[in-house]
């Protein structure tokens, strides 16, 4: 059922985003261009956490519009990491390199600002330290989740079963930090964070379990 989800909602997206696709085609854009966009606005978002972190406690209002805006960029950047593969795909473009190239920067991108968020809550205040702990939890289970697949199918083995695949994990992340800048309340990221924390950490065992049984 989930997979059938993915695939209906993936394709309604790539119906919309297609003809932007061949304009950029046009353009010469190549996907490892618009794969390094993609690092560049998760990069952004990142530094909009860090001066977020910086300004609370003097301008608040300040700080959580910026919270806003990092989870503002972080969807756009989500887009590009979706639209790079499929730019590859109508061009015949794919590479080895490039997926290699995707496959790292999502990983920078995701630690990059899942990075932001922790130090953000730790300058939140005392308060949120536990939620400062759930984000580390989320970066290790982010990371778990993409290794545990790669490796798997550096060993022959489809692995693709999981709660909280980096879609997901995009969305969850942008839409806490969206909430969190508008209800100026840093309770909607550490919910976020927790949700990650335990869901992630969650697939990449599922995903062990699954290659034991495989």
């Amino acid at each position: 059922m989930k997979t059938n989800y993915r695939d209906t909602l993936q394709r309604l997206i790539y119906t919309a985003i297609d003809p932007f696709l061949r304009f950029l085609l046009r353009l010469h854009v190549t996907p490892n261009v618009v794969t390094v966009m993609g690092l560049v606005g998760n990069a952004i978002a990142a530094w909009l956490f860090v001066l977020a972190a910086q300004r609370l406690g003097s301008d608040e209002a300040s700080a959580y519009a910026l919270v806003a805006w990092g989870g503002v960029v972080i969807l756009l950047s989500g887009l590009l990491d979706m639209m790079d593969g499929r730019l590859a795909r109508l061009g015949n473009m794919s590479s080895k390199f490039g997926a290699l190239l995707d496959s790292s920067l999502d990983r920078y991108s995701e630690l990059l600002t899942l990075s932001g968020i922790a130090l953000l809550l730790l300058r939140a205040g005392d308060d949120w330290f536990w939620a400062a702990v759930a984000t580390f939890a989320a970066i290790v289970g982010s990371v778990m989740v993409s290794y545990v697949r790669a490796r798997a199918e550096g060993l022959g083995i489809s692995c693709k079963v999981g709660l909280m695949q980096r879609p997901e994990r995009v969305v969850v992340t942008a839409v806490a930090a969206i909430a969190t800048g508008l209800a100026s309340d840093p309770l909607w990221l550490a919910i976020g964070m927790t949700i990650i924390a335990l869901l992630a950490n969650l697939t990449a065992i599922w995903r062990i379990i699954h290659c034991f049984h495989a």
